[in-house]
């Protein structure tokens, strides 16, 4: 049976999807929040992920183990490859291969046992490092292959994954997060943020960060690693 109410939201800690979970919660959704412990070099993000769940309000929070490291390929996932802190051409090495491919997996999967049909991600097209699993076509092509490749799409249910972020760009982000009293302090985005969640300050996801607040207008609660 189709539950309009339920929403998986995707929630890494970042400054995107806890606006992404604050915008789902606005709107109504009875939110069920989901993170990955894929053995990320930013490990503190999901100690953000918890907090922002907490002080945003899940009905329950599930943090899914995949070892990703048993693959490699990225910065964020291979101790051995530097995470760069110049602007870089092309896909930088930061992208994690098939990310939000497999995150999105078990966002269907769970929405399916817990009779959802809505999935929330805060994937962006303007502010971003330009990974291909952020792009429109590739939501629209995800909610295609759920509807093909689950019993509840086969019964007539459509899936329907939610990006309420995906034009906006950070400083925008960021006042529509501030509209729903979203704390940022509580989020991490830093490519290599230490133990205690202090960002590096040179990585793309600082400098999106920083740009955002400088633009908006708005004070940056960012702690550094060198403050």
């Amino acid at each position: 049976m189709e539950n309009f109410d339920k929403a998986i939201i995707l929630i890494s800690g970042g400054l995107d999807s806890s606006v992404t979970l604050a915008i789902a919660k606005d709107l109504g959704f009875d939110c069920y929040g989901l993170s990955f412990d894929y053995k990320q070099r930013h490990i503190s993000e999901l100690n953000a992920a918890k907090n922002v769940a907490r002080a945003i309000g899940v009905t329950e929070h599930k943090i899914i183990n995949i070892d990703l490291t048993q693959i490699g390929g990225s910065a964020l996932t291979d101790n051995e490859i530097a995470v760069p802190i110049e602007p870089s051409d092309g896909i930088p090495i930061t992208y994690v291969p098939a990310r939000n491919t497999l995150f999105l997996s078990y966002a269907i999967a769970w929405a399916e046992v817990i009779n959802a049909c809505n999935i929330f991600i805060g994937v962006n097209i303007v502010d971003y490092s330009g990974y291909p699993d952020c792009r429109p076509e590739y939501i629209k092509a995800y909610e295609k292959l759920a509807s093909l490749a689950t019993k509840a799409g086969t019964e007539g249910i459509k899936f329907n994954i939610h990006t309420p972020l995906i034009k906006l760009n950070k400083a925008e982000i960021i006042k529509k997060g501030v509209s729903l009293n979203t704390d940022f302090s509580l989020t991490v985005s830093c490519y290599q943020a230490d133990g205690e969640g202090r960002a590096c300050g040179v990585c793309d996801s600082c400098r999106f960060r920083r740009d955002g607040f400088t633009n908006a207008n708005v004070p940056d609660p960012t702690i550094y690693q060198n403050n």
